[in-house]
Order: C-alpha cells, then structure tokens, then sequence
C-alpha cells in the first residue's frame, strides 16, 4: 500500500493496486530474458572453450611436422611437410565423409556399434553445437 501512494517518476499518483501486478510481471519478463542471455552465454562460453582446445590438438600437428622436419635430412623436409599436410586434409575430409557418422552419430538401435547419420554434416543446421564437437574431435584424425 506505501508504494502505491508514491508519485512515479513524472510527478503522478499511481492507481492503487496496479503497482504489485505490474511489478509482478515485469519481473517475470526480466527473469525470462535473463535466463535467455545466460543460456546463450553459456553456449558462447562452450564454444569458445572447445575451438581454444582444437586449436591447441591442431597445433600438435604442426608441432609432429617439425619434430619429423628435424628427423629427416635437409633435402627431404619440404617432402615431410607435404605429406603432413596431405594426412591433416585427408583426415578431416575422411571424418566428414564418414568417420563423424561412425563415431558420434545418432543411433536408432543401443545395440548396434556405430551410428549411421549426420553424413557429410546431415542434420547441423538443427543444433549448432554439433559444429564445434565435429571440429573438436576431428582435429584428433
């Protein structure tokens, strides 16, 4: 009742009663969109969190063609880093093509040992977060 005698912001005298309903709703919208922005932060803090540690699993690929690079003879470096090369494309072309869907993809039967969809990326428009676990794990082939 003492808040809805006091003036609002422009000089006026609120209707009695209407200051609890008002307050009540607007919280209640606020709380909505609240939970909105930290779920959609929590999103944005995981996706982050898995492309920093891809990026490092990818860095030890280039970290694996100098240690070859130091191994072999001054002639033959620009050949072991061709074909470091060459084994991170065809790894990341062979895990979308196939070894995704073998790996994560969904399964309609528990029993069986793979799942056999989201080939070639089939489905990741639906759920986004599907994205960042398909670069992730792929920078371990």
């Amino acid at each position: 009742q003492f808040l809805d005698a006091l003036p609002t912001a422009c000089g006026r005298r609120r209707t009695p009663g209407t200051m609890g309903h008002t307050t009540a709703a607007t919280i209640a919208v606020i709380e909505k969109q609240m939970d909105g922005m930290i779920a959609d932060y929590n999103e944005s803090l995981d996706t982050i969190w898995m492309l920093i540690a891809a990026m490092l699993v990818f860095f030890m690929h280039a970290g694996f063609s100098l240690l070859e690079a130091g191994c072999v003879r001054f002639k033959n470096t620009q050949n072991i880093l061709a074909k470091n090369l060459l084994v991170v494309t065809v790894g990341f072309l062979c895990w979308y093509v196939i070894g995704y869907p073998l790996a994560l993809g969904v399964v309609e039967n528990p029993s069986k040992m793979g799942g056999f969809t989201n080939f070639a990326m089939d489905g990741f428009w639906d759920d986004k977060s599907l994205f960042r676990v398909w670069f992730f794990q792929g920078c371990f082939c």
